[in-house]
């Protein structure tokens, strides 16, 4: 299964359905076992060739940002509040689908010419904005689209430039590609391959996932904020594509296990594999409830710079999304 056919499919937080039959069908070749728990995990595993070596947890979440019906206009109009976290400001004139039928719809707000002077100078808000989905009424518009139906970004799958891809999704749904392509391979050690649900809304599939893997390691696969931008200064940065995989040491939900982290930044030195050390410490991810689920267990964040995270086009380097494949395949093969 590659990135495209992975960032295509939709699955806002709660509604993974179609990304997790998906990956399912996927794995089933190259798992031993395949299951989902209540959670909705897809709990894969992959069975060491050394009884002696550790087992180790991999995980990437399959969710994504996206949006959820939340009212209606008497002209027809939907609105809507986020599901996680999308900045406003980033949304407007973008095309979403809605609802298992893929309804199509379009962000919109005020026309600009229809603003006051107050109203330029002031950041939209949700109350400000609704989805045009060509319903003539109210009543239509309900029909079609009931409360807490979904809706999700339609952004076509796109390689450009210097070996860039922009895409929606690309958080994370890189890290579950490297997640297929990592059972592909076997290793010393039993490997569990997580993907997990509801990250972007609280790390919750992951809070489950935690109490019935039995692996005392986990390498959590993220795709992280790059702000190589502009007018960004250089130490707001954070990360930076073209630059490698990144190494986290801590973030707002967990701190890296110091042996880890250093093994990660030995073996990616050792084997030539083209990585960075994450700037910033903001942010959060699976391994903040990985770390203390379960009983807890050594964590470490391995992350694919993404520019414009959380929005509908996210871009990112190819070679860092196989530079993050290769140093968790090098750790893997040397328990």
């Amino acid at each position: 299964m590659d990135l495209k056919q992975l960032t295509d499919l939709h699955g806002p937080s709660g509604n993974e359905q179609a990304v997790r039959r998906a990956i399912m069908e996927a794995a089933k070749p190259l798992a031993d076992e395949v299951k989902i728990d209540r959670s909705g995990n897809v709990i894969c595993l992959k069975k060491g060739t050394n009884p002696d070596a550790p087992a180790v947890m991999v995980a990437a979440h399959m969710d994504e940002v996206g949006f959820i019906i939340a009212g209606y206009t008497e002209e027809g109009l939907l609105r809507f509040r986020p599901v996680g976290g999308i900045d406003p400001r980033v949304i407007v004139s973008k095309w979403v689908v809605i609802g298992e039928d893929k309804l199509p719809g379009v962000i919109g707000a005020m026309a600009i010419h229809l603003q006051t002077p107050e109203d330029r100078q002031r950041v939209l808000r949700y109350n400000d904005l609704y989805i045009d989905i060509g319903a003539k009424d109210q009543k239509e518009a309900e029909k079609l689209c009931p409360l807490g139906t979904y809706a999700a970004f339609d952004t076509p799958y796109a390689e450009f430039g210097d070996g860039y891809v922009c895409a929606k999704a690309l958080d994370d749904r890189v890290g579950c590609y490297n997640m297929l392509r990592l059972m592909e391979h076997s290793y010393p050690g039993d490997l569990y391959c997580c993907f997990v649900t509801q990250e972007e809304i609280g790390l919750r599939g992951s809070q489950g996932a935690a109490y019935h893997v039995p692996a005392g390691i986990a390498l959590v696969l993220e795709g992280t904020a790059a702000g190589d931008l502009g007018d960004v200064k250089e130490q707001f940065h954070i990360t930076r594509p073209g630059e490698g995989v990144a190494v986290s040491f801590m973030d707002r939900a967990s701190i890296a296990d110091r042996e880890l982290y250093r093994q990660m930044l030995s073996l990616a030195e050792g084997a030539g594999i083209r990585h960075q050390i994450k700037q910033g410490v903001t942010g959060g991810n699976d391994a903040g409830s990985l770390q203390v689920g379960g009983g807890g267990r050594k964590t470490i964040v391995l992350s694919v710079p993404c520019r414009y995270i959380h929005s509908g086009t996210s871009v990112a380097k190819l070679s860092d999304i196989d530079d993050q494949l290769a140093l968790a395949r090098e750790y893997l093969n040397n328990l």
